[in-house]
């Protein structure tokens, strides 16, 4: 019961990275000066480590619950992560933001250049969770 519970909160957490990493992309195809494009990409980061730390902290727990510590500790490692990506990247993309309608022109770049920090920290996540997987143990003998 605890084992499935613990695969499920990966799955959950692993479908959440994904999806992130299936649709940041599309934002590359876009303009980011139009104001309705930057507030769908500003709502995708806010709610995307949200939704992680959220998935996380789940996670987080059933690893512990199910008999996992140094697993819990590695995936609230990744709740820390969203948490702090979280805040980090409502306050400089809110700050590339207003300086983009205040009429910085430089502003669309640094807003694309985020998005790319964005995609590729997520990217290092995603990958060293993917490359942990074989060493959770979820399937005991």
């Amino acid at each position: 019961m605890l084992d499935g519970l613990a695969l499920f909160a990966l799955i959950l957490l692993l479908f959440n990275m994904m999806y992130f990493q299936v649709t940041s992309p599309t934002f590359l195809l876009v303009s980011l000066e139009i104001p309705t494009v930057t507030t769908l990409l500003r709502g995708q980061f806010w709610y995307y480590y949200l939704s992680l730390g959220l998935a996380a902290v789940i996670a987080t727990f059933a690893f512990a619950v199910s008999g996992r510590p140094v697993v819990a500790v590695g995936i609230a490692v990744i709740a820390a992560y969203a948490v702090i990506s979280r805040k980090w990247f409502r306050k400089h993309m809110d700050a590339e933001l207003a300086a983009r309608d205040s009429g910085d022109r430089s502003a669309v770049r640094r807003l694309r250049r985020l998005h790319w920090i964005g995609m590729l920290s997520h990217s290092i996540a995603l990958v060293a969770l993917l490359v942990s997987i074989p060493y959770l143990n979820l399937f005991p003998a």
